[in-house]
């Protein structure tokens, strides 16, 4: 029995101009507020990996007509509201996905049950089904709050939901329960999160009223509210924009461009770090498009030096932390990274998972229970080894980050379950060679 790995060897100078692929959390929102609206939504620039494509299936186990027209462009056309599905919905991997379906799904009298793939499966599902629960929902499931689930909606009241712990995943569900709820939703966060579900109902025709307190938001959606079909443009995804333009940062002669990015100040919290690291980034063509700002980012190869993250900008830079756990690799002096106790529960334990693939890889870190530091190699004739085989426990960010540890590594890195990968980024391998890295397949024997 074989299994798949790819391998990443030091190569010379990465240079190119490419497109990240489209930002994935507003692919799951627009196919999902299509399919709640009524009327015709056209999707332009719509990610098309694994996660987004089960919720596309799963919009259409809802009733809406979900078709996929071109390369990135879609057409849904919903009826308004959701009917129960005749199978079990099953979202795979995708975590932001089933949390936002059980939300809209919960506004109507419905049954659905829930799955997805081991990983998802694994992953809690209370932060979601207690609000839900309160605004009049009932789930049962065999294992706790844990995947499979089967979910009751209808006759929803309002809520008042002061999130715990940031979340724009938990934020979004509430919200998107309110739209049928009766007196609609209110959620309190103590620190701001990405706002695309706001932005994307009102682009839909809702009437969403966001109040600042403090360092967060009171976001308030009034019930009785219709959505209409409408035009959607994805921005490219900067969670993914990370890959090429951190490998373009540690690897010598190097200048890479992705274009349209998105850059939502909810969503620059990496490339804030790096700046303040000593990164060599540059903003042009900024412009907006559907509601958000989006411009063309160029990253030069780089001098780093460490720097304490602060926690409070973690929510807009959740995703990106196992990238920048790479650049720290490369900088000089320690970089600290702390809040990010959500990474305990995302696809994997990214925190452990970081951590260990750091280490093997000679990098000096250390494993908190909320946080990690990394200590740079960038000292006189002291670059990072390298030489691992990393365990990636199927999470695509874990791959992909491992990937440009190797690319500018003393010795190749290797990664397994690289099919993973296509989650979030498909064509991940392709782009990152045109820009010339050394990325290749490789098959060993199975232990």
């Amino acid at each position: 029995m074989t299994a798949a790995e790819l391998t990443a060897s030091r190569t010379g100078a990465l240079r190119g101009r490419v497109r990240a692929p489209g930002d994935k959390s507003i692919s799951h929102r627009a196919l999902i507020l299509g399919a709640l609206a009524t009327g015709e939504t056209r999707i332009e620039g719509l990610l098309e990996g694994e996660d987004v494509l089960r919720t596309a299936d799963a919009m259409r186990a809802f009733g809406a007509t979900v078709e996929q027209l071109g390369d990135g462009r879609w057409r849904v056309v919903g009826e308004g509201g959701f009917s129960e599905p005749a199978d079990v919905v099953d979202c795979g991997n995708s975590g932001t996905g089933v949390r936002l379906i059980m939300g809209a799904a919960a506004g109507f009298a419905i049954s659905a049950t829930f799955t997805g793939d081991e990983s998802l499966r694994g992953r809690p599902m209370r932060r979601v089904l207690r609000p839900l629960g309160e605004m009049g929902a009932t789930w049962t499931a065999s294992a706790g709050d844990r995947l499979p689930l089967t979910l009751r909606g209808g006759g929803l009241r309002h809520i008042a939901y002061e999130l715990p712990e940031p979340s724009a995943q938990v934020k979004s569900a509430v919200l998107l329960a309110g739209l049928h709820a009766e007196g609609g939703a209110e959620v309190i966060e103590p620190e701001a999160t990405r706002d695309h579900t706001e932005r994307m109902l009102r682009a839909f025709g809702a009437r969403v009223e966001v109040t600042e307190q403090g360092h967060g938001r009171r976001i308030g959606l009034p019930g009785g509210q219709a959505l209409t079909g409408t035009a959607v443009q994805v921005p490219g995804d900067p969670s993914s924009a990370a890959f090429p333009l951190v490998a373009a940062l540690i690897t010598p002669g190097s200048e890479v461009t992705v274009e349209g990015v998105l850059l939502n100040p909810l969503r620059t919290g990496l490339l804030e770090t790096l700046r303040e690291m000593g990164a060599d980034l540059t903003f042009s063509n900024l412009r907006e498009a559907g509601g958000e700002q989006v411009g063309d980012v160029t990253a030069r190869h780089s001098a780093l030096r460490g720097v304490t993250v602060p926690p409070e900008r973690a929510p807009s830079m959740i995703d990106e932390y196992p990238i920048l756990g790479v650049a720290a690799a490369f900088a000089e002096g320690p970089t600290v990274m702390r809040g990010l106790a959500e990474l305990r529960v995302k696809e994997s334990d990214r925190i452990a998972l970081m951590a260990a693939g750091l280490a093997a890889c000679g990098v000096g870190v250390e494993e908190e229970p909320e946080g990690l530091t990394v200590v740079g190699a960038a000292r006189a004739n002291h670059g990072v080894a390298g030489g691992a085989r990393v365990t990636t426990h199927g999470d695509h960010r874990i791959a992909m980050s491992h990937l440009i540890l190797g690319l500018a590594s003393e010795r190749p890195v290797a990664v397994d379950q690289p099919g993973m990968i296509a989650t979030s980024f498909p064509g991940f391998v392709e782009l990152m060679r045109g820009l010339g890295g050394a990325i290749g397949d490789e098959v060993r024997q199975a232990v």
